[in-house]
């Protein structure tokens, strides 16, 4: 079927056809007139017909660390859902926290013409930011605070060093699990806010209890716990950059017999879903995914509407989550 045969059955001209597909003005009589056909003939518009018309792929384009991150589906599943409610399409682009595929996604988004990209970040280069600025495509970033472009992140800060002052109800000897600095933050932000809880409460920070690693896995949490009780046994209080990590801390102290949390008090970041199920359930801080991602993509589509013109940036809360991993309140 064509616009000129959808035409010819409904007695109108190929004009009104045209406005009516493109939602211009077309009076009830005729309006009816073309519905009726279309719903008979079950005639489609060409979307690339369109697409060259209005310069609009309906088309959006989420670059994301890791796939199976549970952090990660959260968010993607609020994004999906506010893009999928005004009839937008996402193209995922999977890096495996590799820093050069990111750039590689852009590259390939930008030649598939997409409306717009969602960078759910980690390490943002100088190649990263010279792309927002030059590519002329909007961008809203994830999880990182960039000057850049419209972002929300997390309170990595305010929410690592609440974590810590749990800790420190107790604890005399506390040592920290981070990750690599590289990664703002969740790298150096955390980080901070441990550092800052310590000198609030008193304590020196001592970077021999600070074990840095460079992936966001439990098999790493399992590595640096070992390696932390090794150099400084009297650690009595661990401060994890990610649940994961924590998950594997806590598989390591479980196996060596050290008990949770009369020994050894744990904390992480992230309510993963194992936190429940797990031999020793663990506190946390919660951090709103899913309201993340509904919010990444309303701000991307604001930019897409005033042609890039606005910037917006969005600290998202958080909610610390008291469970078995700590002692309770004196």
């Amino acid at each position: 079927m064509t616009i000129n045969e959808i035409a010819k059955m409904a007695g109108v001209s190929r004009a009104t056809v045209s406005r009516y597909l493109n939602d211009g003005y077309v009076s009830e009589e005729k309006r009816e007139k073309i519905r009726a056909v279309i719903a008979q003939t079950g005639y489609e518009p060409s979307a690339q017909a369109r697409q060259l018309r209005s310069n609009c792929t309906r088309l959006i384009g989420v670059i994301l660390p890791k796939i199976n991150s549970v952090s990660v589906s959260r968010m993607v599943a609020g994004i999906s859902q506010v893009l999928a409610a005004q009839d937008y399409q996402i193209l995922l682009g999977n890096t495996d926290n590799d820093p050069a595929k990111e750039l590689k996604f852009f590259s390939v988004f930008q030649a598939n013409r997409v409306d717009g990209i969602i960078l759910i970040g980690t390490v943002i280069t100088e190649e990263h930011k010279r792309f927002i600025r030059e590519s002329g495509i909007p961008v809203v970033v994830m999880g990182q605070c960039v000057k850049e472009c419209s972002c929300v992140y997390h309170d990595d800060y305010g929410a690592a060093k609440a974590l810590t002052a749990v800790l420190l109800r107790h604890a005399k000897h506390p040592g920290m699990i981070g990750v690599f600095e590289k990664d703002i933050a969740t790298g150096v932000q955390r980080k901070k806010g441990f550092a800052d809880a310590l000198q609030d409460a008193g304590y020196a920070f001592d970077e021999e209890n600070d074990r840095e690693i460079a992936e966001f896995s439990m098999q790493s949490g399992y590595e640096h716990m070992r390696a932390l009780l090794q150099k400084n046994p009297e650690i009595d209080a661990v401060f994890c950059a990610t649940d994961s990590i924590a998950f594997g801390a806590m598989a390591y102290l479980h196996e060596q017999g050290r008990k949770i949390p009369e020994e050894i008090c744990l904390t992480g970041i992230g309510d993963n879903e194992m936190g429940e199920v797990a031999a020793t359930k663990l506190t946390t801080a919660h951090y709103y995914y899913k309201t993340s991602g509904e919010e990444a993509a309303n701000m991307l589509l604001e930019v897409i509407a005033d042609g890039g013109r606005s910037r917006r940036e969005v600290k998202m809360g958080f909610a610390i989550k008291e469970k078995d991993s700590t002692l309770p309140m004196p």
